[in-house]
């Protein structure tokens, strides 16, 4: 097997005109969970063969009595070919939970820290050309007071290589591999409208080899039908001394934009290495062009026009598999998005799988990135948070989905020259620096916005759970007021939300219990809260995003709460993506094109109060409801797409039905309640 393997890799090694090589590793693991810090391969047994992505948390972060958290260590056989000789050989990490050791034939050739960002590294000189190579891996998910989150109490870092890995084979000089995992390619757009787009294309270029190279750099941009529409070469001479950027600017006339998903028009941009009419290395980004604003009466502005951010927010995992996930689970949860119709994404609270980068520029979604300075803080974590930062810009500059880089999220402090305030002046000095043209944003759990933590970026984002930690859901309307006054603040409501679990139920549509130790989350009381929330963001256009938090229901490992260990359950769908909870159709209709007719409440079948309010989520033009064969009439509209009826049920059996018209078409939805006498205990 090893045989053919590396024939395989020998017929395939190089394209014509020895052009870069890349292709995915992620067979043929083997994995062992050892808690020691140095490892001999051959001194363990109890290898386990495992695919990529794989992660040592998938169940256990679940119990809700916490998780391993230590080492986990990762072999495989490298199979490098003969004719590789005289190139450079990388392997590309894009994501390892959370400290990564990397070593080739017994040597150790770096470390990573971080979970969430890809990381590359230059293996060439430790490698044995025609012959199989030994790589471990060791991986250590352990909480660190350096390496950001420090902790994981408000969700799981969940340990091992849950992300895809690749090998790269390039020629001595490339487009760099090795500039924080990056492309090597940066498109800035510096001018764009309907008439002409100017952008300026920074290549940074490696020549590992012992002389100049003199070759030319080619720019060449591509419409979706592959058609060419713009290009530029350039001379350049590589001289073998470190990484070197070159700039070139290209001009579209007339440009089709992107215009999020009401257009999402990708071109592609394609950066080549020639040595004559060689091809030496080349490397294709995506490009939509648009540009985009906020103000204090609209929001946000894409290419000239209010675009409402209506969002949500999203964890990277789901049940039994933790965060290894497929490009086919990404792609369920962008699907939902779509569904839903949903307009941005908050990728909270870190970087997330380059897929869903991708999909987001295809798909048309706004998405806020941001890295995992969140929570509590040790004063220790400064180069870490940092490192992340440039991590996550660098390797994510060319997508036009993203629209801001968050700095931080709820860390608190108490006066303005504590750590965490100092180290956000700098983490935004540093995004600024590296993107100037895309806004920072960093976020409070407090409504007060004069507090320390405050300001520190272009955007502020506050995430407010009045109703569920304190207040009552209706508060939220006065807080909206007051944003007001500052005008020139852009704001946001970065999360908000309450928990609900689907399989608990109740006629009392009040307060549940302690939302940090309650057992009874009924998914009623999640329906009423979003219900005036959806509301009141209906009526505060200067307001530039609102996002539900969170689309799906995620681990939190050493909670108990709601009835479900290890749950946190504010999401508008069960954490196994099967149970899309009331209020996921509440905002269905108000943000989706696709007609919607839902009655709430279904799971409630058992009832003992007489006198009940029927709530229905609609965006027909008409809707009717009909008890037991009666028509009772239109219902009272309770917000935009929010209709309620006041009825009194007959004991035993009733027949609920709702039913509506959109475009000459007729929608029903029912479901049958039962109305038993209220027990006398």
């Amino acid at each position: 097997m090893r045989f053919i393997t590396l024939l395989f890799l020998i017929l395939i090694s190089f394209p014509a005109y020895g052009q870069r090589l890349q292709f995915p590793i992620n067979d043929n693991w083997e994995f062992v969970k050892w808690d020691t810090a140095r490892l001999n391969s051959n001194e363990l047994p109890n290898w386990q063969g495992v695919s990529i992505p794989h992660t040592w948390n998938a169940t256990d972060a679940q119990s809700g009595v916490g998780m391993y958290q230590g080492y986990g260590w990762y072999r495989r056989d490298l199979d490098v070919a003969e004719d590789w000789k005289g190139k450079r050989v990388f392997i590309r990490f894009e994501g390892v939970g959370s400290v990564a050791d990397i070593y080739i034939n017994g040597k150790h050739l770096g470390q990573h820290k971080g979970a969430y960002s890809a990381f590359c590294i230059d293996i060439t000189d430790a490698i044995n050309y025609g012959n199989f190579n030994e790589m471990l891996v060791r991986a250590d998910n352990r909480s660190r007071p350096d390496v950001i989150p420090v902790n994981h109490y408000l969700f799981t870092v969940f340990g091992g290589i849950y992300r895809p890995v690749s090998l790269i084979v390039t020629n001595p000089a490339h487009i760099t591999t090795t500039d924080y995992a990056s492309p090597g390619v940066y498109i800035r757009q510096k001018k764009v409208d309907k008439t002409v787009a100017n952008i300026e294309i920074t290549t940074k270029l490696a020549n590992l080899a012992k002389t100049p190279a003199e070759l030319r750099l080619v720019a060449e941009v591509h419409n979706d039908k592959g058609k060419l529409v713009a290009n530029l070469a350039s001379e350049v001479r590589i001289r073998p001394a470190g990484v070197q950027p070159f700039r070139q600017e290209i001009t579209i006339q007339k440009p089709h934009l992107w215009h999020g998903k009401k257009d999402p028009y990708l071109y592609s941009l394609t950066i080549s290495l020639k040595d004559g009419q060689r091809t030496v290395d080349s490397v294709t980004q995506p490009l939509g062009l648009r540009s985009f604003s906020f103000d204090d009466t609209h929001g946000f502005i894409l290419n000239g026009e209010a675009y409402p951010l209506r969002g949500v927010c999203r964890h990277q995992e789901r049940e039994n598999k933790g965060s290894a996930l497929t490009d086919a689970d990404h792609q369920e949860d962008l699907d939902i998005m779509m569904e839903i119709g949903a307009s941005s994404l908050r990728l909270a609270h870190y970087q997330q799988a380059e897929y869903i980068y991708s999909a987001t520029d295809r798909l048309g979604f706004l998405v806020w990135a941001e890295i995992p300075f969140v929570n509590t803080w040790t004063g220790e974590e400064g180069e870490n948070a940092k490192q992340q930062l440039r991590e996550l810009i660098r390797q994510n500059y060319n997508h036009p989905s993203i629209f801001t880089w968050g700095l931080h999220n709820e860390v608190y402090v108490r006066g303005d020259q504590d750590f965490p305030v100092v180290l956000t002046r700098e983490l935004h000095d540093i995004a600024k620096t590296e993107d100037p043209d895309r806004p920072t944003v960093a976020v409070t759990g407090y409504g007060d916005l004069e507090r320390p933590e405050n300001h520190l970026a272009e955007l502020q984002g506050h995430n407010r759970y009045f109703g569920w930690y304190g207040g009552k859901a209706g508060d939220i309307v006065e807080w909206f007021e007051k944003t007001k006054l500052r005008p020139g603040t852009f704001i946001s409501l970065s999360e908000y939300g309450a928990e609900g679990n689907w399989q608990q139920q109740s006629e009392d549509d009040q307060t549940p219990g302690d939302p940090v130790k309650g057992q009874f989350y009924p998914e009623g009381y999640q329906s009423r809260y979003h219900e005036i929330h959806l509301a009141a963001i209906e009526k505060v256009p200067h307001i530039w995003g609102t996002y539900v938090w969170n689309l799906f229901d995620f681990t939190c490992p050493f909670w108990n709460r709601g009835g479900v260990p290890g749950r946190n359950q504010k999401g508008l769908i069960s954490y196994d993506r099967l149970v899309k909870k009331d209020a996921f159709y509440l905002y269905k209709a108000a943000w989706s094109t696709e007609p919607v007719l839902y009655l709430a409440d279904k799971r409630l079948i058992e009832r003992t109060i007489p006198k009940q309010t029927i709530h229905v989520y609609s965006n027909l033009d008409s809707c009717e409801l009909t008890i037991n064969g009666k028509m009772i009439g239109k219902g009272q509209v309770a917000g935009q797409v929010h209709f309620t009826w006041d009825v009194t049920l007959n004991q035993g059996e009733n027949k609920i039905q709702i039913s509506g018209i959109k475009n000459g078409k007729q929608y029903v939805d029912q479901t049958t309640i039962f109305l038993f006498p209220a027990s006398n205990e």
